[in-house]
């Protein structure tokens, strides 16, 4: 199991099991002392259960980011219940580290398979993770994104930004 999975797994343990906040460990690989958005996705029996992250760093390192994603992705995602004790062990984690996103200047650019996306509009903002199953096209990664942004899937008048992963299992 990669380092960045190993970390979101024993947070989410730690927090369900125990409401600790995990510390980062002092051995850490040299890479959780970089900066960047992370998200970090929990998946029960194949499906979703949780996913939260930030597209730009919110805390002083990758370790901090990955541990308040974590518990966030396991006790605060809206669409999800929090993740209880009896169901730790059937939880998969996967851990996406994010590049600095890039604004595009056409929908060219894109490959639903290689970028992210975020789309913005005023105050609001939609982010879709790329290489995501059942996202096949650019066309279906703009609307599924706008609509998670609250914004008309038919308005072309939005700011689209592009970014890779670096995805973890």
């Amino acid at each position: 199991m990669h380092p960045y999975v190993e970390l979101a797994k024993k947070a989410v343990e730690e927090y369900v099991k125990n409401r600790r906040i995990l510390v980062c460990p002092k051995d850490a690989v040299p890479d959780m002392q970089k900066k960047a958005g992370v998200f970090v996705s929990l998946k029960k029996h194949g499906q979703l259960r949780g996913c939260i992250g930030t597209f730009m760093p919110s805390e002083e390192n990758i370790c901090k980011e990955i541990i308040k994603n974590a518990i966030a992705a396991a006790t605060e995602d809206p669409r999800f219940y929090p993740i209880q004790e009896d169901e730790l062990n059937d939880i998969i984690y996967s851990v996406d580290v994010l590049s600095e996103p890039e604004r595009i200047k056409d929908i060219s650019e894109l490959d639903p398979k290689v970028y992210g996306i975020i789309v913005t509009k005023g105050y609001k903002k939609g982010l879709l993770l790329p290489d995501l199953e059942g996202v096949n096209s650019v066309r279906e990664q703009l609307m599924i994104t706008k609509i998670k942004a609250g914004i008309d899937p038919s308005d072309e008048d939005v700011e689209i930004f592009k970014f890779t992963v670096e995805r973890f299992k």
